[in-house]
């Protein structure tokens, strides 16, 4: 070990308290921060494909948590999502090498051939790191913000007349469009309906927050939200979020995707939401045209690094 004091070993269900203590303290550290994966982890340990037990590392010192490596399994594509946060205090000390070496070791048991991370490009410090351990950027993602307000009222109303929502028993529904939607999109992983289930009850999210398109008893098109208690620094109103929106192939170019995301803006605004973000491949330019043309807008950009796990 870089420093004899430290101690990395894995999460124990015992750990879930002072694990979601440390995450909150995190955020407050380091607001532009991703902490996204390993806070659902703390809320709802029960997802079919992830065990925490096996896939997060926690770093320690004197007993007190100081940073965590998590592995998130995409087993379909061959791959591991890595999400690692070190104190500041604890920084450039060596920790973060030691907490890839065992990261990389999890995802080569669990059949992953690459590991990516995903950070912001205003994250210059990470972007060193990464660099450092020979991480290669692949991919640009947009992120981008929506005034919902700004929105054309009258095509909001028509989009909700044309959509329903998700309903209870949907749930295989939901599955089939998603993948049929994503079927060969760069990091996309396949989920199984026992996936779906678990992030339809995750925090923050529930069925009634998927608007669906149909062609009659045909489900077309999806638009996927999640509540926020996120705030615009400036006006203090809430942010929500466009998880995913996609649309059957065979009902391409016909504005099904433009009617989702519609209906959702009105959701999220009846849940007193003032803006909406998304992230878009920069490389997408249909899904980048279409949010321009509602009045999305690029604030900043996120990365993708990869890096071989022999």
């Amino acid at each position: 070990m870089s420093d004899n004091q430290y101690i990395i070993r894995n999460y124990q269900p015992s750990d879930h308290r002072e694990l979601a203590k440390f995450i909150a303290r995190a955020e407050k550290l380091d607001p532009a921060s991703r902490l996204t994966t390993v806070r659902e982890v703390t809320q709802n340990p029960k997802h079919p494909t992830y065990s925490p037990e096996q896939d997060l590392f926690l770093a320690e010192m004197g007993g007190d948590i100081i940073g965590y490596m998590n592995v998130w399994p995409e087993r379909a594509i061959e791959r591991a999502i890595l999400d690692c946060w070190i104190h500041p205090q604890h920084r450039r000390k060596g920790l973060a090498t030691e907490l890839l070496d065992y990261a990389r070791q999890r995802a080569k048991e669990s059949g992953a051939k690459v590991v990516h991370v995903n950070i912001s490009r205003d994250n210059s410090l990470a972007i060193r790191v990464l660099e450092k351990l020979y991480f290669n950027c692949i991919r640009r993602y947009f992120e981008m913000r929506l005034n919902i307000d700004k929105v054309d009222r009258k095509e909001v109303d028509r989009a909700v007349a044309d959509c329903r929502r998700l309903l209870p028993g949907e749930e295989a529904s939901l599955t089939d469009i998603q993948n049929r939607s994503f079927a060969g999109t760069w990091g996309y992983n396949p989920n199984t309906v026992e996936e779906i289930v678990y992030k339809l009850n995750m925090n923050k999210r529930s069925p009634e927050d998927v608007v669906l398109a149909c062609d009659g008893d045909k489900v077309v098109g999806f638009c996927w939200i999640e509540n926020s208690i996120k705030k615009d620094a400036a006006s203090g109103k809430l942010i929500g979020r466009i998880l995913m929106i996609g649309t059957d192939p065979e009902y391409q170019g016909q504005g099904v995707g433009e009617k989702t995301l519609l209906a959702s803006l009105s959701l999220l605004k009846k849940k007193k939401h003032r803006f909406a973000e998304l992230a878009v491949d920069s490389e997408n330019k249909a899904a980048i045209a279409l949010y321009q043309s509602i009045g999305f807008k690029a604030r900043t950009i996120s990365l993708w690094y990869e890096k071989a796990v022999d």
